[in-house]
């Protein structure tokens, strides 16, 4: 049978909703749920339900529900034996209708932790147990670009075994197959706050460096460049072949002979870097606007295994 439903289906063809899908492996402790999309204009309210099993009525762990009657608040709830818990209500959510946006759920011990756009937002203290969870939903005034898990050092996404079980055009936003070194490709329409961009590779064995480059007509926005001869991650923004002052704080996520999964996540104001589930750096816009930064380059001593724009 295939492992994708008809509402999958329709869900990647059109990025519609309501979407269905299995949260392959379960929940785990350090486990994140990454969900981008857009809050459609005028929008009443969505949901993004953990589930335990897809049929009617199922379980669910955890219900987040932002809603729009007034200013934006967000609902957060379980459904357990066909009765509703006990809401939490979290004000001053930063997702107006009509905004693009990033949904993180990451499963704590005691709770999970909530995050938008990059930052945290509100905790929820586990009241079935994570281990339970099978299945994401999601349903409402909402369009959905991609759906993805990440622990450890292995994303995947809704409805879909591992990477590179299926082509790229089975995927929700995510290109699956292996990718050449240097690589180079246009980023459709530009980046936007709430766009993520997810790297999955493996440093090679005695690397001295890589990059990627997040790039415009008229030069690079975020020039991000771990050099292991140097122990240091550089930053810096290139603008007409003239360099800026580099940023090296933060350390070095990195090892040699070792997978990795990078992701880019554009905010307001900073591209926040995440690397293996852990924030490894922030760096401030030094290029505006965002939708002119339209080229994504990596190339170097790195091999690659997937791309998601």
């Amino acid at each position: 049978s295939s492992f994708l439903s008809q509402q999958q289906q329709k869900s990647h063809k059109g990025r519609k909703i309501p979407f269905t899908g299995s949260v392959h492996g379960g929940l785990q402790e350090g486990k994140s749920i990454i969900v981008s999309g857009r809050v459609l204009p005028h929008a009443n309210r969505f949901h993004v339900n953990l589930q335990c099993g897809s049929r009617a009525g199922a379980d669910i762990a955890l219900h987040v529900n932002p809603r729009y009657d007034g200013q934006p608040y967000m609902v957060t709830n379980t459904f357990q034996h066909g009765c509703w818990g006990s809401e939490e209500r979290k004000h001053n959510l930063p997702l107006p209708s009509g905004s693009n946006f990033t949904l993180q759920i990451t499963v704590t011990r005691d709770f999970y932790q909530i995050s938008v756009n990059g930052g945290t937002f509100m905790d929820f203290r586990h009241r079935l147990a994570y281990q339970q969870v099978d299945t994401i939903s999601v349903d409402g005034s909402v369009e959905v670009s991609s759906i993805s898990f990440m622990s450890a050092a292995f994303p995947t996404q809704a409805g879909f075994p591992s990477f590179p079980a299926f082509p790229p055009h089975l995927s929700l936003g995510f290109s699956v197959s292996s990718q050449v070194v240097p690589y180079k490709n246009f980023i459709s329409g530009g980046l936007h706050p709430g766009r993520t961009i997810m790297i999955q590779g493996t440093i090679l064995s005695g690397a001295t460096r890589f990059h990627v480059n997040l790039s415009h007509p008229s030069g690079i926005a975020l020039h991000y460049n771990p050099r292991f001869n140097e122990n240091a991650v550089v930053r810096n923004t290139k603008l007409l072949d003239r360099w800026s002052s580099e940023e090296r704080g933060g350390g070095m996520p990195f090892q040699w002979g070792q997978p990795f999964t990078l992701t880019f996540i554009c905010e307001n104001n900073v591209f926040r870097v995440v690397v293996n589930g852990m924030q490894a750096h922030v760096y401030n816009h030094r290029f505006t606007p965002l939708s002119n930064i339209n080229i994504l380059e990596i190339d170097g001593d790195v091999q690659l295994s997937s791309v998601s724009l």
